[in-house]
């Protein structure tokens, strides 16, 4: 497995390995890789001959300094767990590489969805992501790029920005790794002291709640929501940021659920923020 700091070097890669007669995985990532990761690239590893593992902590999608500054970087561990998992490039700018005058002029506008839930809590942070997919994507080339469930509004958005900016990217979304007791697995649940990380599966069993309700008939959507509500507010740690139900074809909130939909919810935890998603059991949908 090869290491690459250059831009110009994971192009050559990754057009190196069509031109050999591979298709190309891509995992993008901000590294501290975690089991959640780990099952992206194992998906990636079946589906394509040649397998590519980006590690940058994008400055453009951090709303806090401090954030930013705390996110762990542990390039050397990423590394020998791609190495393990059979990667062939990891993809490891500094910087400086990828905005080497700093802060771009230009950025990719995230439209209508990217300023509601996440985008109205985050400002700023749906552009950030798709100004560096769409430079990674860039470089990459005509490929197949792996996005977890629970970031699920985020690899919507890139499905679309690749749609309709005609990138040659196919967007693969898969579904959320979880801990026994049913927390998504995220890089930020390390911050979470014990009662705090003990208290965060508060999300998943109200997503499961929520599910249980449409299971049993529930076609109001905010029958579903406010029961969710009432148990995340019930948890004594958490504190409510959002819930939502949307249509799953056209993330719109529906007055009644009649088609497939999804259940969104994000709390605080502390100073750490988690967010986590299902989708409903409505007729015809399939449950991730």
């Amino acid at each position: 497995m090869e290491v690459i700091r250059g831009a110009d070097a994971f192009r050559d890669a990754c057009r190196s390995a069509r031109d050999g007669g591979a298709t190309v995985g891509f995992v993008p990532t901000m590294g501290d890789l975690h089991d959640g990761h780990v099952s992206l690239i194992e998906r990636a590893r079946r589906g394509d001959g040649f397998v590519a593992v980006s590690v940058f902590v994008n400055p453009l999608q951090f709303d806090s300094p401090g954030d930013l500054a705390e996110y762990p970087r542990r390039l050397e561990r990423d590394a020998l767990v791609a190495e393990r998992l059979g990667v062939d490039v990891v993809f490891a700018p500094p910087e400086d590489e990828m905005y080497p005058k700093g802060r771009p002029e230009v950025t990719v506008d995230p439209g209508p969805l990217g300023a509601r839930l996440e985008g109205a809590a985050r400002p700023g942070h749906f552009a950030g992501v798709l100004t560096v997919v769409a430079k990674l994507f860039n470089l990459l080339g005509p490929s197949r790029a792996y996005f977890g469930e629970k970031d699920v509004q985020q690899a919507e958005l890139v499905r679309r920005m690749a749609a309709d900016l005609d990138v040659p990217v196919e967007v693969v979304r898969c579904p959320t790794v979880r801990g026994p007791d049913g927390l998504a697995l995220s890089s930020r649940n390390a911050r979470l002291t014990e009662d705090q990380r003990a208290a965060a599966p508060v999300l998943f069993e109200a997503l499961s709640d929520g599910a249980m309700l449409v299971r049993q008939g529930e076609r109001d959507p905010n029958v579903v929501k406010a029961h969710m509500a009432k148990l995340i507010g019930g948890e004594r740690l958490a504190a409510l940021d959002y819930v939502a139900v949307v249509d799953e074809a056209t993330w719109e909130e529906p007055e009644r659920l009649s088609m497939p939909a999804r259940a969104l919810v994000a709390a605080r935890f502390g100073d750490t923020r988690l967010i986590d998603t299902l989708l409903l059991p409505l007729a015809g949908s399939v449950q991730n």
